[in-house]
């Protein structure tokens, strides 16, 4: 399910214990390779999703979160992040989280945000 084609980007993410994925969608290769390495990791996504163990899985909607599903997070993240999520996803990340996320290849960082340039993309984490 892990590929190396994501291995910068687990690297970057794994420094967290509680990570929060919000939109996993069909993808949960990152969030799995994430758990593999120790990290307690819940994925969210507006349909139910299949995610391997130990990954929890939540129905949530971050443009209507439920606010315990991030509570415990160290970081929030969404993959693939479109440009109208943004702000919803960053508004959905406890103070005490660091947010973060890439987007599709042409799509801007439409939320105050710090690039950060992987060997396997570009990761956003989001200023406070």
């Amino acid at each position: 399910m892990h590929t190396d084609r994501n291995a910068a980007l687990v690297g970057r993410l794994a420094r967290y214990d509680e990570l929060v994925e919000v939109g996993v969608g069909a993808r949960p290769g990152v969030a799995a390779a994430l758990a593999d390495r120790g990290c307690r990791v819940t994925a969210t996504d507006v349909r139910p999703r299949p995610v391997p163990e130990p990954v929890r899985f939540v129905r949530d909607d971050v443009t209507d979160p439920e606010p315990a599903v991030y509570g415990g997070a160290d970081a929030v993240y969404a993959l693939n992040c479109p440009p109208e999520l943004q702000a919803p996803l960053a508004a959905a990340a406890p103070d005490s989280a660091d947010c973060l996320f890439s987007t599709l290849g042409g799509d801007p960082a439409v939320v105050d945000a710090a690039p950060e340039t992987l060997a396997d993309g570009t990761l956003f984490e989001v200023n406070p």
